[in-house]
């Protein structure tokens, strides 16, 4: 049954029960199975004497060893069987019980014991992603990869870094139309943890990491081999027949001349055409091979039950193969795998010179490249985005007092309500209620050190790449409008493109103008403000955290009024902080600012002096104070005394 939705602890309660509750059944059937295999191994000496004994023992107790060895052999039969079927529970109650414990790290934001499965950083041009903290150690990939298969992770990382680029059409009615379904899949998907557990166990069992399908597919989709070689085929068909039959007519006398020679040497000519070919191409699916049956497995979990979310019908629906299901395909590849030959064996030679028997696995393996080649790539980009969907799905069960935005193309402004950083936890995380915009109006957010204004920055932002991905933010209310996201926080030199720090920002700053410059500029008015209409929705989200740090401070400000009123003239809404308090002291800034800040507070009769610490709350206005020289005096950087 599904966890209780209404109370983040009840949440976590139900990963504890069925953690500790598979974890416990594991242990018993670890037990069991070592049991069974001693009864096998018992089994396998008794056989093994029986049969040993009635190799010299006389009539008629040798009748009696042979009946007792045929018996023992059935029995250990069984008994492998039934320790096979118990070491596939125990795995699979393990199984479920380590995703319990991770799901359990994921509420916990215990990014240091949270295994990290992906692996490389976005580019470092990318408009928001190393800023928000998108891919990485504690980002929002690493909350949200409760993912079994290497799709199912690219997928995701794919929606979270297009969420909120001009590439993810969301401006267009069909980008917020593919936005809504996933949104509604979530829905579906939320409920059912159970179900969901499952498939991302399934498919971890394609192996850690999950092979990369992309080699597999490109075979998949290639040119087959056989077909432009049907004679040669026929040879390799007819010779080692011909060989086998020519064989035993020597060895039973009935030819006088051993002609089974002469098949040899067609087998050793046909196997120089084809055999080598025959290898290569198997090993272009062997490598995938162990990973075949466990995505048939999740496939057919996949097709189980009866959505309603379109997303999701619509992923079933690829799964469909003329009457056939995909598992049903895969697993057909799978037994053909099975049966390949591989080189390294050491009878291999043999076998190939006397059967050609990769050939004919080749020509079997072709067979179904011809028949479900085609589809195989429709079928694991379905798996990769219900995986991405049930990522989605977990996130939002697993925050129950989390919600799903509204997206509203007609839109002036972000408002929220409630609105927290995804990536910290509940305990931690303080909540506030802003409003962005409308287009023409800048959030100026002004506070003292390490009062959490990047923090809030960052949880706009981060909220605003989850919205439009599909997923659920940390927010009680979300409303927006379709948004492509540029940020300038996390500037740094690069020694590679011989760029300094403040030559990094300016570039950077220049991308974001740009951005909003192209995305509709307004006219501007006498003021420097934009001569706008209320109608006209914003196209551009910007965060600018502490920009232009790299100059002095005089021209700092007259350099950042530049960059602010550049965006204000164009459809755009964004939130720049600063430490700078007469930032906005300029009156066409002052009329369009909506000030906000955060502040430290300080307890002078503390028991060992004067205690300062925050609430991370929005205040109206401007900071009043400062804390610079107080911190330095709290850590010991005092002035010595003359």
């Amino acid at each position: 049954m599904p966890a209780p939705a209404d109370r983040p602890d009840a949440v976590a309660g139900w990963y504890e029960d069925r953690r500790d509750r598979f974890r416990a059944e594991a242990s018993d059937l670890a037990i069991r199975a070592a049991k069974l295999a001693n009864v096998r191994l018992v089994l396998f000496l008794g056989l093994a004497v029986a049969g040993t004994w009635a190799i010299f023992a006389e009539s008629p107790l040798s009748y009696g060893l042979w009946l007792a060895a045929a018996a023992l052999t059935v029995a250990f039969a069984v008994q492998v069987r039934r320790y096979r079927r118990v070491e596939r529970r125990r795995r699979h109650l393990s199984g479920l019980a380590d995703l319990a414990e991770e799901a359990l790290l994921r509420i916990a934001r215990d990014w240091k014991t949270l295994p990290l499965r992906h692996e490389g950083a976005a580019g470092a041009l990318h408009p928001y992603a190393n800023d928000l903290d998108i891919v990485g150690h504690g980002s929002l990939l690493h909350l949200l990869e409760s993912t079994g298969t290497r799709l199912g992770e690219s997928t995701l990382r794919g929606w979270l870094l297009a969420a909120g680029t001009p590439h993810a059409g969301l401006h267009e009615q069909a980008g917020l139309a593919t936005v809504r379904e996933r949104q509604a899949a979530v829905s579906e998907l939320a409920p059912l943890a159970e179900w969901r557990e499952e498939l991302v166990w399934r498919g971890r069992a394609t192996g850690t990491p999950s092979p990369d399908p992309e080699p597999f597919l490109a075979w998949a989709e290639s040119e087959r081999f056989l077909p432009a070689r049907q004679a040669l085929l026929l040879g390799a068909r007819i010779s080692p027949v011909l060989f086998w039959v020519l064989l035993i007519a020597w060895m039973g006398e009935w030819v006088a001349w051993p002609l089974w020679i002469a098949p040899i040497l067609v087998n050793l000519l046909l196997g120089w055409q084809l055999v080598g070919t025959a290898v290569g191409r198997l090993n272009q699916v062997r490598y995938f091979a162990g990973a075949l049956g466990a995505y048939a497995d999740t496939l057919e979990h996949l097709a189980g039950p009866s959505f309603a979310a379109p997303a999701l019908k619509r992923v079933q629906a690829a799964l469909r193969v003329e009457g056939e299901t995909a598992a049903t395909e895969i697993r057909r590849l799978y037994k053909i795998m099975q049966v390949a030959q591989p080189a390294s064996s050491m009878v291999y030679p043999l076998i190939e010179l006397t059967t050609l028997w990769n050939v004919h696995v080749l020509h079997l393996l072709e067979g179904w490249q011809a028949r479900s080649g085609g589809r195989a790539r429709g079928w694991l980009t379905a798996l990769g985005e219900a995986e991405a969907l049930a990522a989605l799905a977990r996130l939002r069960h697993d925050n129950p007092d989390w919600t799903l935005p509204n997206l509203n193309p007609q839109a002036s402004a972000i408002e929220a309500q409630g609105l927290g950083h995804p990536l910290l936890r509940g305990e931690q995380r303080v909540t506030n209620d802003l409003t962005l915009g409308p287009a023409g109006s800048f959030l100026l957010v002004t506070g003292s050190n390490m009062s959490g204004k990047s923090t809030l920055l960052r949880a706009l932002g981060a909220n605003t790449v989850l919205a439009q991905a599909g997923g659920p933010v940390c927010a009680t209310v979300f409303r927006l409008p379709p948004l492509d996201i540029w940020t300038a926080m996390r500037i740094s030199d690069s020694l590679e493109r011989g760029v300094s720090f403040f030559m990094a920002e300016l570039e950077r700053l220049r991308d974001v103008v740009n951005a909003a410059h192209e995305a509709g500029p307004f006219g501007a008015t006498g003021d420097g403000t934009a001569d706008q209409s209320a109608a006209e929705p914003p196209r551009i989200l910007y965060l600018l955290d502490e920009i232009l740090q790299g100059t002095n401070t005089a021209e700092r400000q007259i350099a950042a009024r530049r960059v602010i009123r550049l965006l204000l003239r164009c459809r755009a809404i964004g939130a720049v902080s600063t430490h700078d308090l007469t930032l906005a002291d300029a009156p066409d800034l002052a009329m369009t600012a909506q000030a906000i800040h955060l502040t430290e507070l300080v307890d002078e009769d503390g028991p060992d002096g004067a205690r300062m610490s925050f609430d991370y709350r929005i205040r109206e206005g401007i900071a009043r104070s400062t804390n610079a020289l107080r911190l330095l005096d709290m850590v010991g950087l005092t002035e010595p005394e003359a």
